[in-house]
C-alpha cells in the first residue's frame, strides 16, 4: 500500500514537473532551430542568437531592464533593510501594524499599483508644469534678474524607476526581518556596552548576522524588477520600453524565434544564479555546523 502510494506521488510529482518546465524547455530547443518556425523543427543553427545581437531594438529594451533592475535592487535594498530594522526596534504591537501595511503592495494586483502610480504621477506631473508654465508667463511679462528654469515633467524612466523601487522594498523587509528576529539581541548590547557607535554596531553586529536575508531580498527585488511588466508599463510612458514591453509589442505582431533566444538566456542567467546562491549557503551552513561542533 506505501509503496502503491509512493509510486502514485511520485507519478504525480513527474506531471507537476513536466507542466512546468516542459513549455521552457520547447522555447530553448526552438531558439536553436534554423527555421523561423516554433512547431516544425528544421536544424541546428545559432541564427536566432546572432540576430538577437544585431538588433538594437532588444538590445536597448535589454539594457534598460538591466538598468532599472539594478538601480531599483540597490536603492531598495538599502532602504529596505534600514525599514526592517526600525519595524524591528519597534513595539510589537505597531510593527504587526506596520508590517500588515507592508504586505498589501505584494497582495495587492499590479494592474491596481501601476494604475494608482501612473494616476499619481499624472497629477503631480500636471501640477509642476502649470506651475512651470505660469512662471515663465511671469518672467515674460515682468523680467526678472534670477532666471530659474523649471523642466517639463512627463513619464519616463525615472518614473518607472520610483515605481519598481515602490514595489520592491516590501519583499526586501519581508526578507530581512526573519534574521532580525533570529538575531541574539545580546550581541548588540555587547557592542554598545563596548563603546560602539549605533552605526557601528549595525555594520559589525547586525550586518553581518542578517547578510542572508538581505542578499535573499536583493535576488527576489532583482527577479520582480526583470519580471515586471504591468506596472512598467503603466509608468513608462512612451519615451522608454522594458524587455517584457518589446516582447509584448513583438508577440502582438508575429512571434520572433528572437524572443526564444533572448528568453533562453534570461533563463540561463537567473538558473546560473539560484544554483551560486544555494552553493553559497549549503558552504554556509557547513562551516556554521562545523563551527558548531
Amino acid at each position: 500500500m506505501r509503496k502503491s502510494r509512493r509510486i502514485g506521488s511520485r507519478f504525480f510529482m513527474g506531471l507537476v514537473f513536466l507542466f512546468l518546465y516542459a513549455p521552457i524547455l520547447l522555447m530553448i530547443v526552438f531558439s536553436f532551430n534554423a527555421g523561423n518556425s516554433n512547431v516544425v523543427w528544421q536544424g541546428f543553427s545559432l541564427r536566432w542568437y546572432e540576430e538577437l545581437f544585431q538588433d538594437r531594438t532588444i538590445l536597448q529594451s535589454l539594457y534598460t531592464t538591466l538598468l532599472v533592475s539594478v538601480l531599483a535592487t540597490a536603492v531598495a535594498t538599502v532602504a529596505g533593510t534600514f525599514a526592517a530594522v526600525g519595524f524591528y526596534s519597534m513595539r510589537r504591537r505597531t510593527r504587526s501594524v506596520l508590517m500588515n501595511v507592508n504586505n498589501i503592495p505584494m497582495m495587492n494586483a499590479d494592474i491596481v499599483t501601476g494604475v494608482s502610480l501612473c494616476l499619481l504621477f499624472v497629477a503631480v506631473f500636471g501640477l509642476w508644469n502649470e506651475f512651470a508654465a505660469n512662471y515663465r508667463i511671469t518672467l515674460n511679462l515682468f523680467g526678472s534678474l534670477y532666471r530659474i528654469t523649471f523642466p517639463e515633467l512627463s513619464l519616463g524612466f525615472g518614473t518607472m524607476l520610483i515605481a519598481h523601487i515602490t514595489f520592491n522594498i516590501p519583499y526586501v523587509i519581508l526578507s530581512v526581518g526573519p534574521k532580525l528576529r533570529q538575531m541574539d539581541n545580546n550581541l548588540v548590547d555587547a557592542a554598545r556596552d563596548l563603546g560602539c557607535t549605533w552605526m557601528g554596531a549595525f555594520f559589525k553586529v547586525i550586518l553581518p548576522e542578517i547578510k542572508p536575508g538581505i542578499v535573499s531580498g536583493a535576488l527576489i527585488a532583482f527577479t520582480m524588477s526583470v519580471d515586471d511588466f504591468v506596472i512598467s508599463y503603466f509608468t513608462a510612458g512612451s519615451s522608454v520600453s522594458t524587455l517584457a514591453m518589446e516582447i509584448y509589442s513583438m508577440a502582438r505582431r508575429r512571434v520572433s524565434p528572437e524572443i526564444n533566444a533572448v528568453s533562453t538566456l534570461l533563463f540561463v542567467v537567473v538558473l546560473v544564479l539560484l544554483v551560486v546562491v544555494n552553493l553559497r549557503e549549503a558552504r554556509a551552513e557547513k562551516a556554521a555546523a562545523r563551527r558548531g561542533a
